[in-house]
């Protein structure tokens, strides 16, 4: 067998072991194929106030200078399909991928452990991790690694689970059998743009407004959010599903098993007045070592207010 083979399919079966409901290889190189797309998308302001996307441009597109002498980026998904999903359906609405701990440290100390273990089977070899942490272009590695098409939602979709995953990489100087990439299959659909509220999808599809994006709204920007979006939120206090929700590849999405996924048992006593009146306290107690951490207390309160009045 060659090595390039064997490599791939110890990759493969420590992917399964610890979780990760698939993983594909691509080879590490220069994406100028998305330099004039990325910069176009810059220049019109599509970012918004995440000034920190203006950063790194090089290193975005070029994993071998984040981890010199790369020759491969591999690239996995995570299910976090909730299978109670009432959380998304409220008077209070917060993403699916957002119930539980914060899906970057439970995928990241998941990865690092499994790269120890892939070191036991191989040998040493260079190597690093990331979960959305690093100027890595994500979805792009995914789509060439054959495991999705960008879609019009500019998500991955993959044809047998949808949308609803985290996606991570490990980005390592091993020459590993690559894949493919896969055609697109939006086809005519147009369910996410016309789902979309806030109009944040171009209405040919592919490019997103990320500054009218309701997740962008109630997590990334700091400031208030601008009236013209008043009557917009459809109650979503912290991101955002509409697009996934309407989206029919997600008919094959299936639950989670990852225990740290679940949410706080008190998040399904909030009452329409408790979220109004939520305290500091209260803010710490629920979201404990969870993503809603990101817009902090002043943010999710801005939030709610928002919605509620």
């Amino acid at each position: 067998m060659a090595q390039k083979t064997r490599y791939k399919e110890i990759f493969i079966d420590k992917a399964s072991q610890f979780g990760f409901a698939n993983i594909g290889f691509a080879r590490a190189r220069k994406l100028e194929e998305e330099e004039d797309r990325l910069s176009n998308w810059l220049k019109q302001g599509f970012q918004g106030s995440m000034s920190y996307l203006d950063n790194h441009f090089d290193l975005r597109l070029d994993p071998t200078k984040l981890v010199p002498d790369s020759k491969t980026v591999v690239s996995l998904l995570y299910n976090y399909y909730p299978e109670d999903d009432h959380l998304s359906n409220g008077e209070h609405k917060i993403a699916r991928y957002a119930y539980g701990r914060d899906y970057h440290k439970v995928l990241k100390t998941i990865l690092k452990n499994m790269l120890g273990e892939l070191k036991e089977l191989i040998g040493n070899f260079e190597a690093r991790c990331f979960v959305d942490s690093a100027p890595v272009m994500e979805r792009q590695w995914a789509q060439l690694a054959g495991l999705g098409w960008t879609g019009k939602n500019s998500l991955l979709i993959n044809p047998k689970m949808g949308s609803y995953f985290m996606l991570a990489e490990i980005i390592c100087d091993l020459e590993i059998e690559i894949d493919h990439a896969i055609r697109d299959h939006c086809g005519t659909c147009t369910k996410c743009i016309d789902a979309c509220p806030t109009d944040a999808i171009d209405q040919n599809g592919y490019i997103m407004d990320a500054s009218k994006c309701i997740s962008y709204l109630t997590i990334e920007r700091k400031d208030d959010i601008p009236q013209e979006f008043k009557d917009q939120m459809d109650n979503w206090i912290f991101g955002c599903d509409i697009c996934q929700e309407v989206c029919p590849w997600n008919r094959f999405s299936v639950p989670h098993d990852q225990n740290q996924f679940f949410p706080n048992e008190n998040l399904d006593k909030m009452s329409k007045r408790d979220w109004i009146e939520i305290t500091h306290e209260v803010f710490d107690t629920l979201f404990h070592g969870s993503a809603v951490k990101r817009t902090k207390y002043k943010g999710l309160k801005r939030n709610i207010d928002f919605i509620s009045t």
